[in-house]
């Protein structure tokens, strides 16, 4: 295992054992994952195949969810959304965490003219609403969830490029970090090896933020039609399909917007948990 990725991991095992407050959101975050995992092969029914015969009905009569206005199983749909949802906000914190942590560790160690144009693209993307670039991204490259995931990954990145920069140009001026740059050092070295493990917590707990937070863009941007197009089940298209049914067919609309709900909701306070977790202040405070 790498020191990178040792470093919080030993800071934080200096607890007796892994707090509620982590295990207990993580329960149900890993629960969406096996269930977005193992879709194909629990899902009732076929996503995409409907039956108009069996439109709209309740959950009374077409178990266990019913069905949607084109007869589609709803349990099915939300399984299979839960797959396609999940993958979206995964891959796209992915690449916004990495991108902007990198962006962050050269701004925050060089600082100079490439910390001064970096921040400016930074304050240029936070300047720039994000639905506008969004209908951009996807009225020249037309809509699909590889162009939705570099849209999504596009807004994330700023957060992670922001918060590495601020703690690198403090860490840069640390004892430990000018002794081996004085010894000779290089860049690389001092940036994976010295800077890294000492941002790597805050990432980590910015990347489990960005999860939720990217689940709820990815599902507005579907229901706005900017994002996953049918017949793909996604949680926000299913909540679009629903929209006008509200009223006469309530489960349409209601077990997507809870599968949301619930999954966001675990998603953040497992991002609480693991600020506490693997800060060292905590640590201390907790040791004292």
């Amino acid at each position: 295992m790498s020191r990178a990725l040792a470093l919080p991991i030993a800071t934080a095992a200096r607890r007796r054992h892994v707090p509620w407050t982590v295990v207990a959101p993580a329960i149900p975050v890993l629960a969406a994952v096996l269930v977005a995992v193992v879709a194909p092969w629990i899902a009732p029914h076929s996503p995409t195949s409907g039956n108009l015969a069996l439109r709209l009905r309740p959950p009374s009569e077409h178990p266990l969810l019913g069905t949607d206005l084109l007869g589609r199983d709803v349990l099915s749909r939300l399984l299979w959304g839960a797959r396609v949802s999940l993958l979206i906000a995964l891959a796209a914190t992915l690449i916004g965490a990495v991108v902007g942590s990198l962006v962050g560790l050269v701004a925050g160690f060089y600082r100079g003219a490439a910390d001064t144009v970096l921040t400016k693209l930074i304050d240029v993307q936070l300047a720039f609403p994000f639905v506008l670039l969004a209908i951009a991204v996807v009225a020249v490259a037309g809509p699909s969830i590889p162009v939705l995931i570099v849209v999504l990954a596009i807004g994330a990145w700023v957060g992670h490029a922001r918060i590495v920069r601020g703690l690198v140009l403090s860490l840069r001026e640390r004892d430990y970090v000018q002794a081996a740059l004085a010894l000779g050092a290089g860049t690389p070295r001092v940036l994976f090896r010295h800077l890294v493990p000492e941002v790597l917590a805050t990432i980590i707990v910015l990347a489990t933020f960005d999860v939720g937070r990217i689940i709820i863009l990815e599902s507005t941007l579907s229901f706005l039609g900017l994002g996953v197009q049918p017949p793909t089940p996604s949680w926000g298209s299913d909540l679009r399909d629903a929209a006008a049914y509200v009223r006469q067919a309530w489960w349409t609309a209601a077990f997507p917007g809870i599968a949301i709900m619930l999954v966001v909701l675990a998603v953040n306070l497992l991002g609480d948990g693991l600020r506490d977790w693997l800060d060292p202040r905590t640590v201390r405070k907790q040791s004292e």
